[in-house]
């Protein structure tokens, strides 16, 4: 036993204690991004616990931790280096090969702009200017700006020197470079190098051959890509230079580049290491060449030769040798290492290092034992191997074992085991059987310690039990063991709340314990340290379970309550503050005195008052103007505050101040008023208001006023000083004393005609006078003048025209501003008619001329003149009379021709209507036409008015002309031809009309007179049809032309331009109008500009910056040119500005409407449109003026200022926004606040109202720079803030805690603890105190030190190990110490992660629709306190994981988790932080929902808007959720509303959307709405226009909705008519198909209402294709078709076609079947009798009015064969079979078929059988008793039904009767049934004898009738006939007819239940067989009045149950009830069929 012991103790030893060892080696050298970050890994393992330990260029960077990897969060330059780390377990520890961290990154470069100079000739070396960058940059030379290539004279070296060799002239230029990082892709360019060229020498003088850059020493390591050696020389010329490379002497001719200046050995090898030359010289000279060289080192790569085993065993005191050898060039060096630490010969002699490498260890002792490391390093690298070397001859012994140990509860405790032996013992710790830690086991909260110790934490209460040490190596092994109790922790559950009570009622503080059983607790409560005797007062009383009360409570009772329990359980305790509030006393000593250093401003000040046991909130200073009522003036006084300085007052009123403090209890008593203060009276501070000044008269101008603002009224106004003087000269002013304080106004009398003056005006009161007001400048009105115009002399000119000279009146006397001169004449009859010419002023001459013209002629005046100024006329000159000359008098009148004989005729005429004189008489002359030298001339006195002609020819044509006289001659001649002897007659019309000089207005008629009709013409007349031309279209009369007989061509005027015209004309004698002329050719007007400009002009406001313009087009007639090029011209501007006017111009001339766009916010505009066309523009339109809509602000207020008034406060002021940007009413302001340089968003603080400027911003953070900006809002929403910010800060504080304290460094007895400045740091922070101490009850000893305000770490040195400390930091200001942090840590090396805490769980009862409360149980620590905790959430299903809070507190175990969604669910999980690292998220929660948060409804606010003000909102609730609109009423006739829209719910009301504006006007839908199909696309829709008060305006046309029924979303359309017709044809719609028509007018204002839907619907049709075809259960005689509905059907679908084909002849035949099927459904159809193997056609289309498109397919039938049998077995019905032939395809599934013996028709049983099963068991059930059946089955692959299998044996279903079947209870009520019958009988023979015959025969006829059985056998044989033949059944048959067959099988699809009635073209059918006819045209027709009809033509079955029975209703396979046939009703059953050829069929 005992051997067996120690061979287990060596395999636990063997397996628990592994070295540890590298997985993996990192890379030789690594590169990263400067600022990426950086994770080194030790990947290493090996037995439990392993620690690391990195290392630094040689430098350790950290302690020995668990932490395997090394991070740097962001990478500088000086992170570059060498990085090792170093791990160990109990067995030893190794050293990692070290990585080189190498970090790329480029600055710029270091040096300026520079210059350099080479002779021409040399070589030009540029060197690349300096630039710190890692690796070394790529250079790219450039010179005036394109880059310079590598080339024979140009060489870019290795270094990045640009060299330029053999330097010319022209190289001097400015050179760059730019440097590229490949590494990061950053790229520099440099400041320039200018490369000056001297020439010395000649240009052709040779140089001799000097290498410029010679080869470089280099080294590479084996495996590069290649080695490059670089040698670049300079000669002239240089074509002749050559350069020839040596290896050790010998040339080399491989790997020559770049003109030979570089050598490349490509993949170096050990044996390319020499000395390389380069030799440069010049071909065909004597110059000598020069050489120059360099080695070349190739490195090989550590490699070891030979190595140690990993594991070496060996007893002590012996000598050991460890093997190491390796090979590399050069030869590597050996260094060994012991546990990670350089082994020293010198100082341990027993170690020596042989030739070779290997180490030898002399006399081995324990400590021997360990990790022995061997690293081969050489300048290519290093590599390590490693050994574990065992001393073994010391047996383990435990020193130091386990004791029995007490815990409590979740306290941690360590069992001690420390152990002595070599190799160094395994620990294992063992519970019973149970491993809880050893080298390779760790199990959670069980930690092995580096001394062997145990730690358990937290400690649970299933710990308890027995500990087991077990120490063990290879020489053996020892033990030890202890007990551990674990008490229940007691714990106080529910501790003392703070709490804050209101004097007089009751405290009640709870102390709830939960602890061990077994343990007995005490409660004892303390006050502030004393313990408290509850006997002692009545008031207090203690419950059992630790509650204690106090009633009455009072000041006395103020103090911290600590509840303490104490059992050996444990000691907790928990502590309280209580609070007894009361009202504050009012402040005392109030004392109110005048500033000293301020003005109008008073000094109050006050000592503090009691504040109640509750801290003040604030004080709130009350007022007493003038001994006014109390107001309140400050109402948030700071509570700190003793003094406030009450500014902002008015002088000379008198005041009383009064304060009063308030607590969270309420407000205290007032303070006595201060003595009453009156401020010292001074003068107005402000100017009279609203100077307004307006001349009244010519000598007097009225002043008005309003008083100066009484704030600024300074004491009792006494009257106002108006002062006032000649404007703009050096006189001095007057003055107006008014005593009156109550006038405000004055009219300044005595003053100057037409004088401007200077007015100001100044109040003053007892104090003096105050200031003047701006000056207002007013001119007295203009006077008429006083004088006439002087020397007036007045002549006539002629007989129509006076001419005036006068000489102007002085200027003196005119009173104001010449406008001019008004020449007067009136008739001395007529003094009210006075002709009047006004003539400018002229200001050159002295004498002025004017002229009267179009006087009457030879007519009495009396002339005047006058001067006029604006205000009216000055006297006139005297009148002077005058007469204007006489004249030739006017034509005579009615000249007529009476009494014409053949030799004379009478002439007479009446006076002239202007005689123009006196008449002297009349001359009258005669001769014959067109012969003057026949003219007779007579000369009549004045008074003869008629003449008889004598003396004529007869029958010859005269021209007779009368003419009056005067003494100026003869006046105008009235002349007229007529022939003697014969009357004047109707004038024919004239001829040859021609046109010219067309115009847009006028044109020019030529033509030829027609028959004048025996005398003169006297007016022509001209007709034209205008626009439409045509033999029917109306004439009008366009122009006339009196008394001009002779006229040949007339200019027609007055005509419209662009216009078609054609004309006619007539003449008219004294007889009349002569009929039309022949019409002229037909012409178009020229084009002129528009005549008219748009009418309905409307202006409404569209957007805050566009405002929507519509206007009627110009009608077509108004055109005035090309249609194509009119379009019109929009104009707007500010209004009641002079500038700024811009204009648009739309070239469309049907366009109505324009929004004006990028306008001003809230601005009136006027805008005005022109019509334009191709020549130019028609009038401007009426302006029409609106206003753009309301926007937010465009700037902020102005004067912004702030500054602090406490620690978290701060007040601000602010001024108005400038007018031009309010852009609306400005409703109120907002501070925006927020810490400077924070990326948090900014607060807000709103002040309602445009009157408040000022704020206190409270509950701010203290001593924090805040940024404050305040913004202006309009009821559109916030305008922008004001610019800049204003920056200030709070006053300071005392600080919070500090923040993320963290102990990176812990040690057995000491510890480093870092942390950061509060995160309110409340002011400037002037120390750090730090407090630590053991964390036991016992333990009260402190250890306090206060540090520097920089510092940032501390060390705590002198710990005890393993030990619990609570360390506590406080920050300083220079207001006090502030709160302190806490923080714990365990004194050990051991700490991990901590472990995730418990799957976190929701009470039900904490769940609500926003927020949830989660609770979860810590993990273990990991002997590093939690410091917080982080809560993730994710929303399910699917969303992914987000924080919620990262900085939970860790003393808490619970979170309320807020900002959820209601009625969602969601997860979370929970992951605890330490001073380590993070631990893992723990188990997710069970999925959590939210409460439903119910929406209650919505609200609207609605109000009018007005321009200048804004009104309240109406407000409108809807309690129904559901609803989605609400009905506003009472609102005002064309006016603006503004709408928003809120929805609230039980919590509140959200925000209001965004305003929409609505103009109301009362408006009506158009009516009557009519509509009528047209087509099948087309609608014709009508209507009558809304009724005329409904209208609102002008209705410019209407809007036509139209949609297809029930789909107005998907289909809805629009057409629009711009012209308010009153009818529309609706096209292109979808035939057969119902749509909704509704019709809205609209006008400038805008849409009105839609009439209600209106349905109409298209015509029929023909259908689409449809929409599929589908075939199924295909066998090789038969496939179901089925087909979908067309997608458009277009109308009523009347039935189908099915036409089908095979593609080939089957034996030479091809059969074309055609088949209508009658009704929309069902869709398919079974097909049967096709040929095996054989592709058919099968098309199909639908029919309404008639057939639409088809759609076809093709099948080839021939499903897999499959050979299935049957067979019975027993009286149970179970079919067996077997499979046979799968066929083409897999068998699906099996139908088994059934068919009563007697019959033919198979009919499907079961139709779903997994292909599985091969015996299925019927139930009895399903078959019909007595019948007898036969069974058979088919497999059903995916091509369909396959051969059936052979009939079974018939099997007869029997089954036992029931009762009432059997034959004796059928006897009984046989005989019953006979009794009551003959009683019957019995009882109809006494009472009806009488009728007893009658009914007997009615009664028998109808029997026969109903019962008769209408059987038998019909045949027809009929050639080439066609037959109808009638079966009438009765309502029993003894087979059903096909029309009743009623099909109820459960395994029949539903779609096979209706059969389709079919018609054939080319069948007929029997019962026994089926017969296909071949082209004969034949119909067979269904009945379809009943629902379920059967065909008798098997050949086209609908119902795949194509074998039915048609005796199965009486003795076939039973069915369930719902569908069983019963009692069918009698039918009627029409069959009509036809027959071709010579077929016979019988019918039973």
């Amino acid at each position: 036993p005992q051997l067996f012991l120690l061979l287990l103790l060596l395999f636990l030893f063997l397996i628990d204690d592994v070295p540890p060892y590298f997985k993996m080696e990192p890379p030789q050298t690594q590169v990263h991004l400067e600022g990426n970050r950086l994770v080194l890994t030790c990947m290493a393992e090996g037995s439990w616990p392993l620690e690391f330990k990195w290392i630094y260029n040689g430098t350790e960077l950290t302690r020995f931790s668990l932490e395997y990897r090394y991070l740097i969060p962001s990478l500088d330059r000086s992170h570059a280096g060498h990085y090792r780390c170093i791990v160990r377990n109990r067995v030893g520890a190794i050293m990692q090969c070290s990585t080189e961290v190498q970090v790329a990154y480029m600055g710029g470069f270091v040096e300026g702009e520079r210059s350099q100079t080479v002779s021409q000739g040399e070589g030009a070396l540029i060197r690349a200017p300096r630039i710190h960058s890692f690796p070394r940059p790529q250079i790219t030379w450039f010179r005036d700006g394109r880059k310079i290539p590598s080339s024979s004279r140009i060489a870019i070296a290795l270094d990045n020197t640009l060299v330029i060799l053999s330097t010319v002239a022209p190289d001097a230029g400015r050179y760059y470079a730019q440097a590229v990082n490949d590494k990061n892709g950053e790229n520099k360019t440099s400041q320039p190098i200018t490369l000056t060229v001297e020439n010395v020498g000649g240009p052709a003088d040779p140089i001799a051959p000097s290498i410029i850059i010679p080869p470089k020493n280099t080294s590479v390591t084996v495996g590069r890509n290649e080695a490059i050696m670089e040698c670049v020389a300079n000669a002239r010329p240089l074509v002749k230079m050559s350069i020839t490379w040596r290896k050790d002497g010998a040339v080399v001719n491989t790997g020559i580049r770049d003109f030979g200046r570089r050598l490349v050995i490509s993949l170096p090898a050990v044996s390319d290491s020499g000395y390389y030359e380069c030799e440069a010289s010049l071909r065909s000279s004597s110059v000598p060449s020069v050489t120059a060289g360099a080695y070349l080192h190739v490195l090989e790569y550590p490699l070891f030769v030979k190595e140690p085993p990993s594991h070496i065993s060996a007893e002590m005191e012996k000598v050991v040798d460890i093997p190491c050898q390796a090979r590399g060039t050069p030869q590597p060096e050996i260094v060994w290492y012991k546990d990670a630490v350089p082994i020293s010969p010198v100082k341990i002699p027993r170690y020596r290092v042989l030739v070779g490498g290997s180490l030898q260890i002399n006399g081995l002792l324990p400590d021997d034992t360990g990790m022995f490391q061997c690293f081969a390093r050489n300048l290519a690298g290093e590599i390590q191997t490693n050994t574990y070397l065992a001393v073994t001859s010391i047996a383990p012994n435990i020193t130091a074992g386990p004791s029995d140990s007490a815990v409590i509860d979740s306290m941690s405790v360590i069992l001690h085991c420390e152990t002595s032996g070599a190799p160094r013992p395994a620990i294992t710790w063992q519970k019973g059987e149970r491993v809880l830690a050893s080298g390779s086991v760790q199990l959670p909260r069980f930690t092995l310690l580096e001394s062997g110790s145990l730690l358990i934490s937290p400690s649970h209460l299933s710990d308890a039990g027995t500990y087991t040490c077990m120490a063990s190596n290879s020489r053996g092994i020892d033990e030890a063991s202890a007990d551990l109790l674990v008490w229940a922790r007691t714990r106080i559950t529910k501790p003392p709340q703070d709490q804050s009570v209101i004097k007089g009622t009751k405290a009640v503080m709870t102390c709830g314990v939960t602890h061990d059983p077994s343990v007995t607790v005490r409660h004892v409560w303390e006050k502030s340290g004393t313990v408290i005797d509850v006997n002692t007062s009545p008031r207090l009383r203690l419950d059992p379970d630790g509650t204690l009360h106090i009633s009455q409570t009072w000041s006395g009772d103020i103090g911290t309550y600590t509840c303490r329990v104490t059992s050996v359980g444990g000691n907790d305790s928990r502590s309280a503050h209580l609070r007894v509030r009361q009202l504050p006393h009012a402040p005392e000593n109030p004392v109110a005195v005048l500033s000293t250093t301020e003005k109008r401003a008073i000094n109050l000040t006050w000592a503090q008052a009691f504040d109640g046991n509750s801290p003040l909130i604030r004080y709130i200073l009350e007022v007493s103007e003038n001994n006014a009522p109390w107001t309140v003036l400050l109402a948030n006084i700071e509570p700190e505050s003793t003094g406030v300085t009450v500014g902002g007052l008015i002088p000379a009123r008198s005041y009383q101040f009064r304060l009063c403090a308030v607590n969270d209890v309420g407000r205290g008593q007032f303070s006595k008023e201060t003595d009453r203060l009156t401020l010292p009276e001074e003068p107005p501070s402000a100017p009279p208001q609203t100077v307004i000044a307006s001349g009244r008269t010519n000598q007097s101008i009225m002043i008005q006023w309003q008083p100066p603002p009484e704030s600024h009224q300074n004491g009792p106004l006494q009257g106002y000083i108006i002062r006032y003087c000649l404007s703009g000269l050096p006189v001095d002013c007057q003055m107006k004393n008014i005593t009156n304080p109550d006038q405000t106004s004055l009219l300044l009398e005595d003053l100057i005609i037409w004088t401007n003056y200077e007015i100001e005006v100044a109040a003053y009161n007892g104090a003096g006078r105050g200031t003047y007001s701006h000056k207002v400048t007013e001119w007295t009105l203009q006077g008429v003048p006083t004088v006439p115009p002087g020397n007036v002399q007045a002549e006539a000119v002629n007989s129509t025209t006076v001419r005036f000279t006068w000489t102007a009146p002085s200027p003196q006397f005119i009173n104001g501003i010449n406008q001019g001169y008004k020449l007067l004449a009136w008739e001395p009859s007529r003094p009210n008619e006075v002709a009047v010419v006004t003539v400018r002023p002229n200001f050159q001459d002295s004498v002025h001329i004017g002229y009267i013209a179009g006087l009457k002629r030879f007519t009495e005046y009396y002339t005047s003149v006058l001067c006029f100024t604006t205000p009216g006329d000055g006297p006139r000159s005297p009148p002077q009379r005058l007469r204007t000359h006489e004249d030739t008098p006017g034509a005579v009148g009615h000249l007529s021709f009476t009494d014409i004989l053949d030799t004379s005729l009478k002439v007479s005429w009446k006076e002239p209507q202007e005689k123009n004189g006196i008449l002297t008489g009349y001359r009258i002359s005669w001769e014959e036409f067109n012969r003057t030298n026949t003219r007779v001339t007579h000369y009549l006195p004045n008074l003869t008015q008629e003449y008889k002609v004598t003396g004529l020819t007869p029958l010859t044509t005269y021209t007779i002309q009368v003419a009056a006289m005067t003494s100026k001659g003869q006046g105008q001649l009235s002349a007229s031809t007529i022939s003697s002897g014969v009357p004047p007659e109707l004038p024919g019309p004239p001829t040859n009309l021609a046109i010219s000089n067309i115009g847009p207005r006028s044109v020019t008629l030529q033509f030829k007179p027609g028959y004048d009709g025996k005398t003169s013409i006297s007016r022509w007349q001209v007709e034209a049809q205008i626009g439409i031309i045509g033999e029917n279209e109306e004439w009008l009369m366009v122009h006339q032309l009196a008394n001009e007989p002779d006229a040949r061509s007339l200019e027609v005027l007055d005509l419209n331009p662009y216009t078609y015209y054609r004309f006619r004309m007539r003449q008219v004698n004294i007889v009349g109008t002569s009929p039309p002329s022949q019409p002229s050719r037909k012409i178009q007007t020229l084009q002129a500009p528009p005549d008219i400009a748009p009418a309905n002009v409307t202006l409404r406001t569209a957007s805050e910056t566009s405002l929507w313009l519509r206007w009627v087009p110009l009608p077509e007639w108004e055109y005035n040119g090309n249609p194509d090029l009119v379009g019109y011209r929009i104009q707007y501007a500010k209004a009641g500005t002079k500038g700024g006017v811009l204009s648009h111009v739309i070239m469309d001339r049907l366009e109505r409407e324009f929004t004006i766009e990028d306008l001003e916010e809230w601005t009136e505009y006027e805008v005005r449109v022109q019509a334009i066309n191709g020549i130019g523009s028609g009038p401007w339109s009426q302006p029409v003026h609106c206003r753009t809509r309301e926007s937010v602000p465009s700037s902020g207020p102005t004067n912004v200022s702030a500054f602090a008034t406490t620690s978290s406060s701060i007040l601000v002021r602010w001024g108005e926004v400038q007018e031009t940007d309010r852009n609306g009413l400005i409703l109120g302001y907002k501070v925006v606040y927020k810490e400077k340089d924070s990326d948090t968003a900014p607060d807000f603080w709103t002040v309602e109202g445009n009157t408040s400027h000022s704020v206190q911003l409270t509950g701010l953070g203290k001593y924090v720079l805040y940024e404050i900006q305040v913004l202006a809002f309009t009821r559109i929403g916030d305008g922008r803030c004001s610019s800049p910010s204003i920056l200030e800060r709070t006053l300071d504080d005392v600080p919070g805690p500090p923040v993320g304290i963290l102990f990176p460094e812990v040690r057995t007895t000491s510890v480093r603890l870092i942390w950061q400045p509060p995160a309110q740091p409340n002011g400037i922070i002037l120390a750090y105190q730090i407090t630590f101490r053991r964390n036991s009850s016992n333990s009260n000893a402190a250890t306090v030190d206060v540090l520097s305000p920089s510092a940032r770490q501390y060390t705590a040195a002198g710990l005890k190990p393993e030990m619990v400390y609570v360390f506590r930091l406080t920050a300083q200001t220079r207001k006090g110490w502030g709160e302190a942090a806490e923080a714990l840590v365990v004194t050990t090396e051991k700490r991990a992660r901590p472990q995730p805490t418990s799957r976190p769980t929701v009470p039900q009862e904490e769940v609500q629709a926003r927020r949830v409360l989660l609770s979860w149980e810590p993990g273990s620590d990991g002997l590093s306190p939690v410091r917080y905790y982080t809560v993730q959430y994710r929303e399910l299903p699917d969303s992914n994981w987000t924080v919620h809070s990262a900085s939970v507190s860790h003393e808490t175990n619970s979170y309320i988790v807020d900002r959820l969604k209601p009625f969602t669910s969601y997860q979370f999980r929970v992951k605890a932080t330490n001073d380590i690292g993070d631990s893992e998220y723990c188990e997710e929660s069970e999925a959590i929902t939210t409460l439903q948060d119910v929406l209650l409804g919505f609200r609207v606010r609605y109000r009018e808007l007005h321009y200048d003000r804004v009104r309240s909102f109406t407000v409108r609730t809807v309690n129904s959720p559901s609803t989605n609109w609400a009905d506003l009423t009472d609102l005002s006739k064309h006016k603006r509303y503004e709408i928003r829209l809120s929805v609230y719910n039980a919590v509140g009301e959200g925000p209001s959307s965004a305003p929409q504006e609505v103009f109301v006007g009362e408006a009506a839908p158009p009516q009557n709405v009519v509509v009528q199909s047209s087509t099948a696309t087309q609608l014709d829709v009508t209507w009558d226009p809304p009724p005329l008060d409904a209208q609102n305006g002008d209705i410019q046309g209407y809007k036509i909705y139209f949609w297809e029924f029930q789909l107005q979303n998907e289909t809805e359309r629009l057409r629009t008519l711009f012209l308010p017709e009153l009818g529309v044809k609706l096209k292109n719609l979808t035939g057969y198909t119902t749509y909704m028509i509704s019709v809205a007018a609209f006008n400038a204002a805008g849409d009105g209402p839609r009439s209600l839907p209106t349905r109409g619907r298209t015509q029929q049709a023909a259908p689409s294709a449809p929409s599929y075809v589908h075939f199924s259960e295909l066998t090789t005689t038969s496939v179901n078709v089925s087909w979908g509905e067309p997608k458009q059907a277009n109308g009523i679908i009347e039935g189908y076609r099915l036409v089908y084909e095979p593609c080939t002849p089957v034996d030479g035949v091809s059969k074309i079947v055609t088949v209508d099927v009658k009704g929309s459904a069902p869709q398919w159809m079974k097909i049967k009798d096709l040929a095996d193997g054989v592709t058919y056609n099968f098309r199909i289309r639908a029919k309404t009015l008639t057939y639409g498109p088809e759609v076809e397919a093709n099948i080839t039938t021939g499903p897999g064969e499959g050979e299935p049998f049957i067979s019975r077995y027993g009286t149970a019905l179970t079919l067996h079979w077997t499979s046979g032939d799968q066929g083409r395809a897999p068998i699906t599934r099996y139908v088994i078929e059934a068919r009563p013996s007697d019959e033919g028709l198979w009919d499907i049983l079961i139709k779903d059988i997994p292909r599985e099963v091969t015996s299925y068991t019927l139930n009895m059930d399903m078959l019909r008793e007595g019948v007898t059946y036969d069974f058979r089955v088919i497999a059903v692959n995916d091509y369909g039904y396959g051969s059936p299998s052979a009939p079974s044996p018939s099997i007869s279903a029997q089954k036992v009767s029931p009762f009432y079947e059997e034959w004796w209870f059928l006897v009984v009520i046989a005989l019953v049934g006979l009794i009551f019958i003959l009683l019957l009988i019995f009882i109809l023979i006494i009472r009806g004898q009488s009728k007893k015959y009658t009914k007997k025969a009615d009664s028998g006829m109808k029997h026969t009738l109903n019962s008769a059985n209408i059987s038998g056998s019909l045949s027809v044989c009929n050639p080439g006939n066609q037959v109808e033949f009638v079966f009438l059944l009765d309502s029993s048959p003894p087979r059903p007819s096909p029309g009743s067959l009623h099909y109820s099988d459960e395994d029949v699809s539903t779609k096979y239940n209706d059969l389709i009635p079919a018609e054939s073209s080319s069948l007929t059918e029997k019962p026994s067989e089926i017969s296909d006819s071949q082209g004969s045209d034949s119909e067979y027709e269904m009945d379809q009045s009943r629902q379920k009809t059967h065909s008798f033509v098997n050949h086209y079955i609908s119902d795949p149950t194509y074998y039915n029975s048609w005796r199965r209703q009486q003795k076939g396979v039973t069915r369930p009830p719902a569908y069983g046939y019963s009692q069918p009703e009698p039918l009627i059953h029409t069959l009509i069929g036809r027959f071709s050829r010579y077929t016979c069929s019988t019918s039973h």
